[in-house]
């Protein structure tokens, strides 16, 4: 009681202290969600009207496209310029169809099962087209195809044990193919639907199609007489801040930003190799060379232990798997020839060529194949012992193939398929067995993982292909050189820390400053140099306008050293009238409106084309054949003038008019002759012309507005 008593008595205490207790708690939980947010913000890739994308469901989307276009082309790798222009892709594919999809939902549009399944029986699409499931007869997809494809893999997956490893991933590959095309025919559809709503809401008319077939096909030679806008000095004219921001109100859409930009200065150093650098190469190439030429060389490990980006595989290959200096050169080697060591300037490299041997190959081979797996070596050895003496004693190729779980069917190949590849020594095994077999000729060759039971059916296009071994060393910096450059740059970067010093000082030790305007955070790299994503991450995140950056150290190679300063920031929505550029364009703008007036004002009076020839300024040229749909271009002021097409038009055969105010100066033109084209009219073809038009014209500004009111965030350079 004494004890309860006491908490009574301390009650007001006691619920201080609970309160502090519990609003450290609900502090805590608080934090901790702000915490997750924060950190589940950071790993977002961007969103569209709200909806987030994860870096983790982004990186699925472009390892699933990625894997799509590999299997297509028959490759294992795509480069860094090829993978970024696929995230490129993926992220618009992404974007273009969220906006879509988002105005689809309000209308309650969306795609049936019913037609999924009619797409899929008229096996017409072409992302239907782009699958192994083709029926050759009527050269479209085949839906029965697909089934038999979906049950064979089914009874490959319960007999995994029993198949080789090769067949399920190739089986799987398809199987993701197909379902990254089933996903993908159902966005297109709905995209295709909404399109068709936006073009039935487009009508022509009779009047229209008239117009605009006569803005095609009559005729006008005219003289016209220009008075530039550059023969007057822009001294003659007083341009006021009130001007400029007036213009402003006018043009405002064409300073839109959807998103931010940056202007930046940079200092990019490229390291190259020195002196030394390239002597020290030279020796090597030489010390390559002596090996090469040697008797008993060992061409293969000589090639492949050098610093050659070219790995020798002993496999005869078309001349166009080599590079472009290569192929200028085996023409005219003989077999067993060596190359002196000579550098290329084209790729910056050192190369030595040893032509091992010509030879007449197939550049398309139609084989079948049976792999042989089995638990140990053995045991493989005697399988495919046993398949071959079958096959040669008559016994069907397909027959024995299904025995092992495996169709037999034939299939080309082309050298395209594997030239430019990364082969190992299993891959130049059989490939060099395809290309060394006769037709109906059979081998079993021995890999690592099994056998593989061989038999060529056909062979065409003979071509001449190489057994050469390349060895192409890059002409590459040592790190002592790297080091001297970038202790250099250092050492600027300590002396000088200001914008104005860097400035001021680069040229006269040894750097030039070069200018980017409008940087985008959706580009790759800053400056063009690859491996800038910190830079970029700086650009945007962090840098205030005029601070200097650290020294980055970046390129494909690690060759590349950047400083950068932040010379403006351009948010995302309106520039405002007093940016530099929107100002300039405002500038010229008004001034040229100015210059309009003024030229119109003097020559009010002119009636004709002698009393325009007359004024000051003016430069006289005929045109011939002038129709209003090709805007004409005038010498006198180095335009194009879509004025001047249009007041042809208008005007009848024998008239003068003007003044024309263009967008080069003012114009006066004397219509001197009026043809018809011999197009005939055909009233739908017009009116269908017109209505894409429109269509073309409202489709951008209906998807830069869906752009806008979508909100989308792209937070790609930061990943």
């Amino acid at each position: 009681m004494a004890a309860l008593q006491k908490i009574r008595n301390k009650g007001g205490l006691l619920m201080i202290v609970i309160g502090l207790a519990l609003f450290a708690f609900i502090a805590e939980e608080f934090f901790r969600s702000i915490e997750t947010t924060s950190n589940e913000s950071k790993q977002q890739v961007g969103e569209v009207y709200g909806e987030k994308l994860s870096v983790q469901e982004f990186q699925e989307m472009v390892d699933e496209a990625a894997m799509v276009i590999k299997m297509q082309r028959g490759t294992d790798n795509l480069n860094e310029d090829e993978m970024n222009q696929l995230r490129d892709q993926v992220w618009n594919d992404f974007v273009f169809y969220k906006l879509v999809e988002h105005e689809a939902d309000k209308i309650g549009m969306t795609v049936t099962d019913e037609e999924m399944q009619n797409a899929l029986r008229e096996g017409t699409n072409q992302l239907l087209l782009q699958t192994p499931f083709i029926n050759q007869a009527t050269r479209r997809f085949d839906v029965s195809m697909l089934q038999e494809f979906k049950k064979s893999y089914k009874e490959m997956q319960s007999k995994a044990g029993q198949v080789p490893q090769e067949y399920l991933e190739q089986y799987a590959q398809i199987n993701q193919l197909w379902n990254y095309v089933e996903k993908s025919l159902r966005k297109q559809l709905l995209m295709e639907k909404f399109q068709n709503l936006l073009a039935m809401s487009v009508i022509s008319n009779p009047i229209a199609a008239k117009m605009a077939f006569k803005a095609q096909t009559e005729q006008s030679n005219i003289e016209v007489t220009s008075i530039a806008y550059n023969s007057i000095s822009d001294k003659d004219v007083q341009v006021t801040d009130a001007d400029l921001k007036a213009e402003y109100e006018k043009q405002k859409e064409r300073f839109f930003l959807p998103f931010a930009t940056r202007d930046i200065k940079y200092i990019d150093v490229a390291v190259q190799a020195s002196k030394d650098d390239q002597a020290n190469l030279a020796k090597e190439m030489d010390a390559t060379y002596n090996k090469l030429t040697a008797a008993d060389a060992d061409v293969a490990a000589i090639t492949n232990a050098s610093k050659s980006v070219i790995k020798y595989v002993n496999l005869p290959l078309s001349k166009n798997a080599l590079p472009a200096d290569i192929q200028g050169k085996i023409d005219s080697m003989a077999a067993g020839t060596t190359t002196r060591p000579y550098t290329n300037k084209g790729d910056n490299t050192m190369n030595i060529i040893k032509l091992m041997s010509k030879v007449q190959a197939p550049d398309s081979i139609q084989f079948r194949a049976v792999s042989v797996a089995g638990q140990t070596k053995e045991e493989i050895a005697q399988r495919a012992d046993s398949i071959m003496k079958a096959l040669q004693g008559g016994a069907d190729f397909e027959a024995v193939a299904k025995k092992y779980g495996q169709t037999g069917e034939k299939t080309w190949l082309t050298s395209q398929q594997y030239e430019g590849s990364t082969l190992n020594e299993d891959a130049a095994k059989y490939l060099s067995a395809l290309n060394t077999l006769g037709v109906n000729g059979m081998q079993n060759v021995e890999l690592s993982q099994g056998n593989l039971i061989l038999q060529v059916v056909d062979r065409k296009a003979m071509t001449t292909k190489y057994n050469v071994a390349v060895v192409k060393c890059p002409i590459a910096f040592s790190n002592k050189t790297y080091q001297s450059e970038l202790n250099k740059l250092n050492v600027f970067m300590s002396k000088y820390k200001t914008p104005e010093a860097i400035a001021k000082n680069a040229v006269r030790n040894g750097y030039a400053i070069q200018e980017r305007t409008d940087l985008r955070n959706s580009e790759h790299y800053v400056a063009g140099v690859a491996n800038t994503k910190d830079a970029m991450k700086w650009i945007f995140d962090e840098a205030e306008e005029g601070e200097v950056s650290k020294l980055y150290e970046c390129g494909y190679n690690n060759d590349h050293l950047l400083l950068v300063i932040v010379d403006k920031k351009h948010e995302k929505g309106y520039r405002p009238w007093d940016d530099k550029i929107v100002k300039e364009t405002l500038r010229q703008m008004v001034i040229n409106d100015k210059k309009a007036e003024l030229i119109m004002s003097r020559t009010k009076n002119v009636k004709n084309m002698a009393q325009a020839k007359a004024q000051k300024g003016a430069v006289a040229q005929t045109l011939n054949d002038v129709v209003f749909t090709r805007p004409p271009f005038i010498n006198a002021t180095g335009v194009a003038e879509p004025a001047i097409g249009g007041r042809a038009m208008a005007t009848k055969a024998g008239a003068f008019s003007g003044p024309i105010k263009g967008n080069g100066g003012v114009y006066f033109l004397q219509v001197l002759k009026k043809t018809q084209a011999s197009a005939k009219y055909n009233q739908q073809q017009m009116e269908e012309m017109v209505s894409q038009m429109t269509l073309r014209m409202m489709g951008n500004q209906f998807f830069n507005d869906m752009y806008k009111n979508g909100k989308v965030v792209d937070n790609r350079y930061k990943f």
